[in-house]
């Protein structure tokens, strides 16, 4: 199987368990601190959109892959996002979301303050997480995940 198809397939994998998670188990269990689990993994689908779109394209010689990954998201964002009708508000919330879990992979600590996380930052700035954030985070990445399969699986079967 191509390497997009295996991107498409994990990417809708994970969105319909982020998807189960923030709908489903956490009303249910209302714990907050799965609210950055939801984040992280959705982070994870959205960047497995982005490479297979990126690998579809590099497949027909579109664009070229560099073994940096801000040069590929740049690629991404000038050459493919407009060709697969991303608006710039999901790229805008695409930026967003992996800078909130760049922030808590370099955080010293994170805590619950009522329906929310807090992130602080080494630099005494913080990225606050919200259910509702999430959610518009899982609608975006539903949206990417529907566009990349509307152009690159409709091409193929």
């Amino acid at each position: 199987m191509q390497k997009f198809i295996e991107y498409l397939y994990e990417a809708g994998k994970i969105i319909q368990t982020v998807d189960h998670l923030v709908y489903m188990t956490l009303p249910i269990v209302n714990d907050k601190r799965l609210l950055l689990k939801i984040i992280k993994e959705t982070k994870t689908a959205v960047a497995n959109c982005i490479n297979s779109i990126l690998q579809y394209e590099y497949l027909y010689k579109r664009v070229k892959l560099h073994s940096s990954p801000k040069t590929n998201f740049n690629t991404f964002v000038e050459k493919c996002a407009p060709k697969y009708k991303i608006t710039p508000d999901e790229i805008k919330s695409i930026i967003e979301l992996f800078e909130i879990v760049e922030s808590h992979n370099q955080s010293p600590f994170e805590f619950v303050r009522g329906d929310k996380i807090v992130i602080l930052s080494q630099n005494s700035t913080h990225k606050i997480i919200t259910v509702e954030k999430a959610k518009e985070f899982i609608i975006t990445s539903k949206n990417i995940l529907r566009k990349a399969e509307d152009k690159i699986l409709r091409k193929m079967f």
